[in-house]
């Protein structure tokens, strides 16, 4: 009897437990999930940017013919069109409202009138039909004493329906066979993968680089922390625009220096040149120029994002460790190779995880240095030249669905065998 009120008791607990979580577990459907999931549902339909605004009837007033004196008639024409020019409008309806003392002449078999009243049932527009509709009213003599107002066309107002392409039914997956057949795709996969790789593996270099630099005391120590911390908080349009302008063949600073000692023949396109010829040990490579700028600016930029999280472990590291290792005669890369690396181990495979998923995600610092030419268009520059470039919303979220899978299956590899550490 005990074991089964326990039993009822641990039910009614985990029941609570679950309505109190609900909330929590609905934020996180809308905050995480319902974007993705649209961003799924948009993928498998031929969505454009037209699309985003449904197919409706449109109508404008126009007065062809006043009437000043009784029993003149007043005309009125209703130009009307299918805002569509593929998808058919059904049941299209005008209606409007007359100024009073207008009774209708020989009226369209459509329309009714029952004062002030019209209403049309104009049945079902073609993609991009147009279409007019002329009425003839005439003038009583209280349509004279209300002063003969002119239907101004502000109360004529049209319906209709028509299919939604974002809220029907039919998928397609002709948006993934455009994209990953298209001559674009692999180019762009490869560089994304190389930009992400180098990018990553960059930043960590040079803060792991500086973090030990900074590690070891010394005068001015905070000063240069700080300054270390410039390219990470700055904001992205002024130092995107500062290397572009240091940068620059015709003017920039980078160039004329480089001439001026001889360390370049002559001014070098960086950013927007492809490709540069380089002679190495007798041999001939052709190094991506663009692309290797880039992958320098991101090394640079989040540098300080791996500086900090390296340096907070550096000082975590008992410094007993190094005593031991120096009254050992272990020499000072003997020490960062068998004590400080060992350590740094989980923060380094951490930021690595962290700084490729963030890298592979990057639109703005391509965007803004090269606008993904000369070599340099990942898969994120794709989504927005396909979705709003050439107005295919179906095509960019196909991308960044390919994007998000490519992304899972790299976090799958990376918990799989990613090498365990104290981070």
């Amino acid at each position: 009897m005990r074991a089964a009120r326990k039993l009822t008791l641990a039910r009614r607990e985990a029941r609570l437990a679950f309505w109190m979580l609900a909330p929590t577990f609905l934020i996180v459907f809308a905050i995480v999930l319902f974007p993705v999931a649209a961003n799924v549902w948009i993928s498998v339909k031929p969505v454009t940017l037209a699309d985003l605004r449904p197919p409706r009837p449109v109508v404008r007033v126009r007065l062809l013919a006043p009437a000043t004196e009784v029993g003149e008639e007043l005309r009125l024409r209703y130009q009307m069109r299918n805002s569509s020019q593929t998808v058919a409008v059904r049941q299209v309806t005008l209606f409007d409202v007359l100024p009073s003392g207008l009774e209708p002449v020989d009226l369209d078999p459509r329309c009714a009138f029952e004062a002030p009243h019209l209403r049309c049932d104009l049945g079902t527009w073609q993609g991009g039909a147009r279409t007019n509709l002329d009425l003839a009213f005439t003038a009583t003599a209280a349509y004279l004493r209300a002063g003969a107002p002119e239907p101004s066309g502000a109360s004529a107002a049209i319906r209709g329906r028509a299919p939604n392409v974002l809220t029907n039914l039919r998928f397609t997956l002709e948006n993934f066979r455009r994209v990953l057949s298209g001559a674009e795709f692999l180019p762009a996969l490869w560089v994304t993968l190389a930009y992400t790789v180098f990018g990553t593996i960059g930043s960590i270099l040079l803060g792991l680089f500086a973090a030990q630099l900074l590690n070891a005391p010394f005068t001015g120590k905070g000063l240069l922390r700080g300054l270390f911390l410039f390219p990470y908080v700055a904001p992205v349009i002024a130092v995107t625009f500062t290397w572009a302008f240091l940068l620059d063949p015709l003017s920039g600073a980078v160039n004329a220096l480089g001439v001026h000692f001889g360390v370049l023949g002559r001014a070098v396109a960086f950013l927007s040149q492809r490709s540069l010829e380089v002679h190495l040990l007798g041999l001939r490579l052709a190094v991506p120029l663009a692309l290797s700028t880039v992958i320098a600016f991101e090394a640079w930029r989040y540098f300080p994002f791996a500086f900090l999280f390296i340096l907070a472990r550096f000082q975590a590291i008992p410094r007993d460790m190094y005593e031991a290792a120096q009254v050992d005669g272990a020499s000072p890369l003997q020490q960062f190779w068998y004590i400080t690396l060992p350590q740094l181990v989980g923060i380094l495979s951490t930021l690595f995880l962290l700084r490729f998923i963030w890298t592979f995600n990057k639109f703005d610092d391509i965007f803004l240095l090269t606008g993904g030419a000369a070599g340099t268009k990942t898969l994120t520059v794709q989504v927005y030249d396909q979705a709003f470039a050439l107005a295919d919303l179906g095509a960019g979220a196909a991308v960044a669905v390919t994007l998000f899978v490519i992304l899972a299956a790299f976090m799958v590899l990376y918990f799989r065998y990613a090498p365990e550490g104290d981070a």
